[in-house]
């Protein structure tokens, strides 16, 4: 790679000048390898599938990875000295300390070549709770080996902390999902039902056109997999619903829907514009005497997408909303906070919605997400 500035060319920055950049890339390089396993937590197999990374960090004859009992996975030479890991581990646990240790006098091998004679035990705490052991087995320890096994260790709990973290996020990203899918109106689910046996004489066919979107629709709503979906399925979604509540409104209910064809592959969170919907009609035009009109508009905007739902409605008051987005207020409106905040979550502060309404005014709200964001996927 050549880089270019001021007219003037530099040399060529796809080397590494010294050892000691060198002896950096690798130590990165290594962690880097070794990261992806110990971030879906401490296990056996992510251990087995970490460890050999970490002898190579260390660079002693074994690096074994316990939880506070057993030894998980164990690389290098000595793993007759299983019992004696475990041991260590067990001891470390129940004492709940902090500190690192070294043993140096609880070998007795008789067995040729063995360099398992000192170990060096790290804990491993997420939270100031002890879950395993970095241990290191080696010839002879040094105040330098101490403080390598300790180092190594400390970033192996940071790694296993992202994961606890992940996994809390993933938690709480199931309890909100649940918690829309629970708000699914079961007054919405009996006026479908019975629309759709309204049906069943004067018109068979209509029925089961009907049946079929309502067995769509509760299908995705309540699918069991992935927080995220594409733009397109989460349309398609709506439709169904809009096909169900048209066949209960009849003429009272007039949809628009204007979308750009480049934004359909956007990824978004699950059900995070269906409750929008579900708000414009329970709440903006179910109230509403005579016809009511539902909008919803997505564009592409450079590097966002832009979707709007707006409805002519009875309108809200804008002061209820702010308590609805805030999480001050048990309003009955469907999940607006909750959409808010996941959106802010995944996002950024920057993409939360922006709700505009007044009593008699309708409502629209206007939903932002980036095209491309890290980590982001259907």
């Amino acid at each position: 790679m050549a880089v270019w500035r001021r007219g003037a060319r530099w040399r060529r920055t796809g080397h590494l000048s010294t050892e000691a950049d060198r002896a950096t890339f690798r130590t990165l390089h290594t962690a880097s390898l070794a990261a992806p396993a110990l971030r879906g937590g401490l296990t056996r197999s992510s251990a087995e599938r970490a460890v050999g990374h970490l002898r190579v960090l260390l660079g002693t004859p074994s690096v074994v990875l316990t939880d506070t009992s057993e030894v998980l996975a164990w690389d290098g030479s000595g793993a007759h000295h299983r019992d004696l890991a475990e041991r260590f581990a067990r001891e470390l646990a129940s004492e709940g300390s902090g500190a690192t240790t070294v043993h140096d006098r609880d070998f007795r091998c008789d067995r040729p070549g063995c360099e398992a004679a000192h170990a060096v035990v790290s804990p491993l705490a997420v939270d100031d709770v002890v879950v395993g052991t970095l241990q290191v087995f080696a010839p002879a320890v040094s105040a330098g080996l101490v403080r390598a096994t300790d180092e190594v260790a400390a970033w192996v709990t940071g790694q296993l902390a992202l994961a606890d973290l992940e996994e809390s996020r993933r938690r709480l990203v199931e309890a909100e999902v649940k918690t829309l899918r629970a708000q699914i109106s079961p007054h919405f689910i009996y006026n479908s039902l019975n629309a759709i046996a309204s049906f069943v004489r004067t018109d068979p066919e209509h029925a089961r056109e009907l049946l079929l979107e309502f067995a769509d629709f509760t299908r995705y709503s309540f699918r069991s997999h992935g927080e995220f979906t594409t733009l397109a399925e989460e349309l398609r979604s709506i439709e169904r619903y809009l096909v169900l509540e048209q066949a209960r409104f009849g003429d009272r209910l007039h949809v628009t829907l204007r979308v750009a064809p480049e934004v359909l592959p956007v990824t978004v969170p699950f059900l995070c514009l269906q409750p929008l919907v579900e708000n414009a009609v329970r709440h903006g035009l179910e109230a509403k005497d005579g016809p009511g009109r539902i909008e919803i508009v997505a564009e592409d905007h450079a590097s966002e997408a832009v979707i709007w739902v707006e409805d002519d409605g009875v309108g809200d008051d804008p002061e209820r909303v702010r308590r609805a987005l805030a999480g001050e207020s048990d309003t009955d409106s469907v999940g607006l906070g909750n959409v808010d905040g996941r959106l802010r979550s995944v996002f950024g502060d920057e993409f939360g919605l922006v709700v505009e309404t007044a009593v008699g005014a309708g409502t629209r709200v206007t939903v932002r997400v980036p095209k491309f964001a890290p980590g982001v996927h259907a």
